[in-house]
């Protein structure tokens, strides 16, 4: 005898537990203590916390409240940190241009050391050029993050 497969209800559609009815009744006082409610919708919205079956029910009634303890300037404070740390990062192939750089970099500077070391007298600093292709890099990145800047500002 087969048994049919039922598929799973998706969350909204779950039974509620009487401490996520506690946890949503607790975001309606901190709600109602910073004056995004008043008692009469804190009262009604309680009311039907306790009464909720499903999340569904249970998320219907914070769905129009920010966190607690979370005003508009925050919100829009972290907004704006968000977008100025997003503008400072580098473009990956910069990023990558740079990791080769110091790979190839670190590596001269190491066979040049190895060379010093173990022979007697005095080795040409040839590592010194790989500073010509860094300082060419340090242009372009100087020059794509200023114009990422202008293009922010427009």
């Amino acid at each position: 005898m087969a048994r049919e497969v039922v598929p799973r209800p998706g969350v909204e559609t779950m039974r509620a537990a009487d401490a996520d009815r506690h946890k949503i009744a607790e975001e309606l006082k901190a709600a109602l203590d910073e004056g995004r409610l008043s008692l009469g919708e804190y009262d009604d919205r309680v009311r039907e916390a306790y009464a909720a079956r499903t999340y569904a029910d249970l998320l219907g009634l914070v769905a129009d409240l920010p966190k607690p303890g979370l005003s508009a300037a925050e919100v829009h404070a972290r907004r704006m940190a968000e977008a100025r740390r997003l503008a400072r990062k580098m473009p990956l192939a910069l990023q990558v241009l740079w990791t080769i750089w110091a790979s190839v970099a670190a590596v001269n500077l190491m066979v040049w050391f190895v060379v010093e070391v173990t022979i007697t007298g005095h080795v040409y600093p040839w590592p010194i050029w790989v500073l010509v292709p860094g300082a060419a890099l340090a242009a372009t990145t100087v020059g794509v993050q200023s114009i990422r800047r202008q293009q922010r500002r427009r």
